[in-house]
């Protein structure tokens, strides 16, 4: 019975990428296709050939592009919840289980921002990222489904590991937007923005939302990380051993920690607050690939 749930987990995460990539598609298309053909405009100096995009013209592949997105995100969903029945304990036991609930969790902070934020123009970005985090776990991280190791038989499992989850979707959703802001920024300080990004959103919007989403999830890493040094106690006698997954951990809340501290208290804006949100984001991801996949020590359960 197991096994046939394995294989239908395999068979939903499959179909998920398949629907990924359509939204991947249709996100493009919808870029792409909401050019109009250069056309005569009167000026001060005459007339000149102008190019102009009209994102009306593609809004029905948008929508389909957004479904796209909820039904990858429904079937990732059911993949997920299908490895843990197989495995009859919760799906974070090894870096496959990992990934494809770090990709659900990127994909769910993306959907929820969307009913608040008009956010669809990172669609194209959201989709291509949760399809290569995808692509990297059938391809190089996948293990059987299996027991736990016996570290990591503990309810503290399920508290740890799902925050940790759901703070990197997040943290990984605000660094795409500080990106986003440094990449429109540099535009605008050369000139007006190009026809196509007049319809993302203002920098001070970028600022903000960037701000809110850590400041949002911030408390939720900081019960993460005081949540696995409790942990650590009940498997290993001590609460702290500077173990490199907990080293890096320590130095994401740092790095996030001093981006708030910034903004709050220095009031740094703009550039300055995006390239440490990057910076910050960039600890999270070397702790998540090198440490766990390269590194030594206690935490390393890639399952490689």
């Amino acid at each position: 019975m197991s096994t046939t749930w394995a294989y239908i987990s395999n068979y939903l995460v499959y179909s998920s990428m398949a629907v990924f990539a359509l939204a991947f598609i249709a996100h493009a298309y919808e870029t792409a296709f909401a050019v109009r053909a250069p056309h005569l405009a009167d000026s001060a100096e005459g007339n000149l050939r102008t190019k102009t995009f009209d994102y009306t013209r593609t809004e029905k592949v948008a929508r389909v592009a957004t479904a796209m997105m909820i039904l990858g995100f429904v079937l990732l969903f059911a993949g997920v919840i299908a490895r843990g029945v197989s495995a009859g304990r919760v799906p974070w036991g090894n870096m496959y289980e990992f990934s494809i609930t770090g990709a659900l969790a990127f994909t769910a902070a993306y959907l929820g921002a969307l009913r608040k934020y008009d956010l669809r123009w990172l669609g194209l970005f959201v989709s291509i990222s949760v399809l290569l985090a995808l692509g990297t776990a059938v391809t190089v991280l996948y293990v059987p489904s299996a027991p736990l190791v016996p570290a990591l038989k503990s309810a503290w499992l399920v508290i740890h590991v799902s925050t940790a989850i759901i703070s990197g979707g997040i943290f990984l959703l605000a660094n795409i937007i500080a990106g986003a802001f440094l990449f429109l920024d540099s535009m605008e300080k050369k000139g007006e923005r190009a026809p196509w990004a007049k319809r993302l959103p203002s920098l001070d919007v970028l600022d903000q939302l960037s701000y809110r989403l850590v400041a949002f999830v911030f408390p939720l890493w900081t019960f993460s990380v005081i949540a696995g040094a409790i942990w650590a106690e009940s498997a290993w006698g001590r609460y702290w051993g500077w173990d490199p997954k907990e080293t890096w951990a320590f130095i994401t809340w740092v790095a996030y920690a001093a981006y708030l501290h910034a903004r709050v208290t220095v009031g740094w804006r703009g550039r300055r607050a995006a390239w440490l949100c990057i910076f910050a984001g960039s600890t999270f991801l070397f702790n998540y690939v090198y440490v766990n996949v390269w590194g030594t020590g206690k935490h390393t359960y890639s399952g490689l």
